[in-house]
Order: structure tokens, then C-alpha cells, then sequence
């Protein structure tokens, strides 16, 4: 009970598959095979997954209806807060608008809606599926507990966080951005994390993975330099987050769990007789043993999926495209960039003018940063904006739509912030490497 589910987690979130040269995992592929299943009909069922949500939330938000005191599955699925309901309907009428290329383009353009329609939200669809579906491999029969108990000596004194963190971390920064909030938002709601545990793991290692990372260095046309520029990013990311979880806003945030009450002190404390990895087995052997019914670890899962389908793929279409229209239609990250402009100069980083304006866009979408350095003629340049962009990790397109959508507890102006800061710390180490490498 504890070694076939754990193994079998392991081996679909975390286990590298080479096809045809290419590194994929087993969750990616399963997702990629029902996307291209599904062909055509992919961004019309997406669209229809959108708009029932807005529908069926106002119903059961403005009506009350008597089926939301009956069904505590489909009372927090649909009955949402005001603000909740606005997001639902305008990313309903922000997809109708895109797919059938209604009203300005602005919204439904190549740039703004259609890259969160047609690119993204297709992907995050079959992916919110599968990993919701199998996220309980991870968390319910033990391997947490085994590995949080192996870990602890390391995570607790770099990152004051617990050693079942580090699951998340590595299904992150190996797989997949997205699947790591899903985890962190999951063990939050189970009491397994406090708020600034959650916080610091959504926000400090749910990056995009390996698979992304190599894409985004291709666009920039330095592909055979990925191990120094995978190795900065990793540097320069635990960096950030040993910094960060140290200061506001993050430092600011109680270790209390979601229902307001703290963790025991003790909790972590290896007993007198054990050692780590003894503790630690007995610990996921007891958690693997708690399990009654295979059923409600199924349903388990299938709440975990719909959770993820109704409640964040509305956030990621509306939170997305209000981005990228910002980003496309008005100067704003333009005049944001200004001040970088000196501490670029100061680094000695060729082209420093191009290269600001690609520094702030990132927030609204990590790939946009390195479409726009593809023009930008030093290759030391192209690698710097390339590495910033992926350790930026708050891109409101996606991961950033995506913590919005969860019970995480951090809000747009404490993401922007983050993303901020995030910029000012691994910027001069990443432009430190580019000066080594070039």
C-alpha cells in the first residue's frame, strides 16, 4: 500500500522519458496524447468548460439553490465570492470573444487572448486532469511523511520549511510549474502546510520545468548552452528563495494552517531509538495503513481535478488576458522599466535599453521576454533575458493566475512585489554567469 502507489507517483510526476531525443515525463505525455485526441474539438470544449462555470456559478451564487446545501462538492465548486464571480464571467465572455473572434481585437488578438485561449489554456486543461486525478499517489499513502522526515535537516534550516516541501520543489523545477501549486495548495488545505509555508513553496519553487526551460532558451538561439543556463537558473533560484522567505512579504505571512491553528513544535523531531530514515518508513507505513477505501482516495483525486478545471482555468483566462492586453496595448511596463536601465549599464550587459523592455513584460507572460530578445544581437544579452524570465516564476498568464485561483493566501499586489524582488536578486547572478560564459 505504500510502495505501488508512492513508486507509481513518482514514476508519473518526476521520472525523465526520452522520445526522439526530446526529455518529456509520463504525466506530460498522458496530457499531450488526450490533447491530440481530442484535436479539433480541444478549444471548443475548453471554451464550453469556461462558460458553464460562469453560468452554473451565478446560478448557485445569486439563487442559492438547495442543491448547494446538499452538496458540499458542488457548494465549493460554484458558490464563489463576488469578486470570484466576476473573474468566471469575464473569462466566459473573454473565450466566446476569442474563439469565435468576436468584438475588439484587442482581447481575442494573436498576442492577448488568443495565446491564453489557443496556447495555454489547452495544455492546462488535460494537464489539471491527469495531475488532479493522480495527485493522491503523492500525498496519501506515505511518501511524504518518508521523504519529509529524510529532508527536514535540509529544508528547515535553508528555507525554514518542512521536509515534505521538497516533493513539491522537485516536481516543479523537473516537471511542471503548475502541478507544483496544485500540490502546495492541496497540502494547505490538509493542514500539512502553514500560510507562510504555502506562500514561500507557490512562490519560490513552482517554476516552469525542465522541458519549458529548453524551449525558451531555443527561442533565443542558444540551445547548446542549456547546462551553464539551467545551472544559473537553479543557483540563482535557491538563492532568491533563501533570501526572500526572509523579508516582507512573504516573512510577514503566520505559521498558523488554514483553519487558524499553529504546528506542534515537536512535530518534526526524530524520537529517541530512531534514525531518519527508520522514523520516517514507520511514519509512511502508519499513513499508507490509514487508508480505508480506494474509492475515496478516487474521488479524492477527481475533486482535486475539478477544483482545478472550474476554479483556475476561469482565473488563468481572465487574470492572462487583461495582462497581455496590458502588456501589448498600453506603455506601462515601458515606463516601469526605466530604472533598470543604470543597474543593467552597471552590470556591463550589451544593449541595456533593448534589453529592459523585456525585464517587467514577463510578468504578464514568461514567454513573451525572450520572443522579444530573439532580435537583440549580443548572445550574452539573449541568455541573460532568457534565464530571468524563467526565475522570475510569477507570470500572470499562468503560475501567477494559478495561485490567485487557489486558497494559497497571497494576492495580486504581494505577487507583483515578489516578482519584483525576484528580479533585483537573480538578475546580477545571472548576468555574473553570462560574464563567466561569454
Amino acid at each position: 500500500m505504500f510502495l505501488i502507489p508512492s513508486f507509481s507517483g513518482i514514476l508519473f510526476f518526476m521520472a525523465p522519458v526520452f522520445i526522439d531525443g526530446a526529455m518529456s515525463f509520463p504525466l506530460a505525455l498522458m496530457a499531450k496524447t488526450l490533447k491530440s485526441l481530442l484535436g479539433d474539438a480541444m478549444l471548443p470544449l475548453v471554451t464550453g468548460v469556461i462558460t458553464l462555470t460562469a453560468v452554473v456559478s451565478l446560478w448557485a451564487s445569486l439563487l442559492k439553490p438547495e442543491l448547494t446545501r446538499r452538496s458540499s462538492l458542488f457548494n465549493s465548486l460554484f458558490n464563489t465570492s463576488p469578486a470570484w464571480l466576476l473573474i468566471r464571467v469575464l473569462a466566459a465572455v473573454f473565450a466566446l470573444a476569442t474563439l469565435n473572434q468576436w468584438g475588439p481585437e484587442m482581447i481575442w488578438g494573436a498576442d492577448t487572448g488568443s495565446m491564453v485561449l489557443h496556447d495555454l489554456l489547452p495544455s492546462l486543461f488535460v494537464t489539471f486532469i491527469f495531475a488532479g486525478l493522480l495527485l493522491p499517489l503523492l500525498l496519501n499513502f506515505g511518501l511524504l511523511e518518508l521523504l519529509g522526515t529524510l529532508l527536514s535537516k535540509i529544508m528547515r534550516p535553508l528555507f525554514r520549511l518542512p521536509g515534505r516541501a521538497a516533493i513539491d520543489c522537485l516536481s516543479s523545477w523537473l516537471g511542471d510549474g503548475t502541478v507544483g501549486v496544485m500540490l502546495t495548495n492541496k497540502q494547505y488545505e490538509d493542514k500539512q502546510y502553514t500560510q507562510r509555508e504555502a506562500t514561500v513553496v507557490a512562490s519560490m519553487f513552482s517554476t516552469v520545468g525542465i522541458t519549458f526551460s529548453l524551449v525558451v532558451l531555443t527561442q533565443v538561439g542558444l540551445q547548446h548552452l542549456f547546462v551553464p543556463f539551467y545551472l544559473s537558473i537553479c543557483v540563482s533560484g535557491v538563492l532568491a528563495a533563501i533570501v526572500l522567505q526572509r523579508i516582507p512579504p512573504l516573512s510577514n505571512k503566520k505559521d498558523l494552517f488554514i483553519d487558524g491553528t499553529s504546528r506542534d513544535a515537536d512535530s518534526e523531531l526524530i524520537p529517541e531509538g530512531y534514525i531518519a530514515f527508520s522514523y520516517g518508513l514507520e511514519l509512511a507505513l502508519k499513513r499508507a495503513a490509514s487508508i480505508s477505501s480506494l474509492g475515496d482516495i478516487a474521488r479524492h483525486g477527481l475533486k482535486n481535478a475539478l477544483d482545478m478545471v472550474f476554479g483556475v482555468l476561469p482565473a488563468v483566462m481572465t487574470i492572462g488576458t487583461i495582462g497581455l492586453i496590458i502588456a501589448e496595448s498600453t506603455p506601462l511596463f515601458s515606463l516601469l522599466v526605466t530604472p533598470f536601465i543604470p543597474l543593467l549599464e552597471m552590470l556591463q550587459l550589451p544593449e541595456a535599453a533593448a534589453a529592459s523592455e523585456t525585464i517587467l513584460v514577463g510578468f504578464a507572460d514568461m514567454y513573451v521576454p525572450s520572443i522579444l530578445a530573439a532580435s537583440i544581437d549580443s548572445d550574452m544579452t539573449r541568455f541573460v533575458i532568457a534565464a530571468v524570465s524563467v526565475t522570475q516564476l510569477i507570470f500572470m498568464s499562468e503560475t501567477g493566475a494559478v495561485i490567485l485561483g487557489s486558497k494559497i493566501p497571497l494576492n495580486l499586489m504581494e505577487l507583483i512585489v515578489i516578482f519584483l524582488l525576484r528580479t533585483i536578486i537573480t538578475l546580477p547572478v545571472i548576468t555574473l554567469f553570462a560574464h563567466f560564459i561569454f
